[in-house]
Formats: structure tokens, sequence, C-alpha cells
């Protein structure tokens, strides 16, 4: 039987806590930010955590050996 792969994509974009919850750049900071407050902006920072429906899509098919 073949091992299962880690997706390459998946590697630089999601990391694992220490609980197995799922941590991901902010999303929505790409472009169109005069459209934003700053306050949106300043909260988009960072990381964030995904919601545990998303983590475990992620955990499940692309980090099988995270």
């Amino acid at each position: 039987m073949p091992k299962m792969k880690t997706k390459s994509g998946a590697k630089k974009r999601f990391r694992l806590t220490g609980t197995g919850k799922v941590i991901a750049g902010q999303a929505g900071k790409r472009h169109g930010m005069i459209k934003r407050t700053n306050n949106q902006i300043r909260n988009l920072r960072g990381t964030t955590i995904l919601s545990e429906s998303d983590g475990r899509v992620i955990r499940k098919h692309f980090l099988p050996n995270g």
C-alpha cells in the first residue's frame, strides 16, 4: 500500500497547533485595501485558527501526516 503524501501547497499555507487545530493566514488582504477601514486592515494581520469543519477537511485530505 503506498504512503499518503502531504500536499506541497498545503505545507506552505497551513500549520497545526499542538491540539490539532489548523492555523492559516488571514484572508482578505491581497488587494482592495482602499475599500477597507484601517481597523479592518489592522484586525486582518497575522494568522487565524480555521473553523473546526474547515480544519477537519484540511487535516484529512491535505495534511494526513500533520
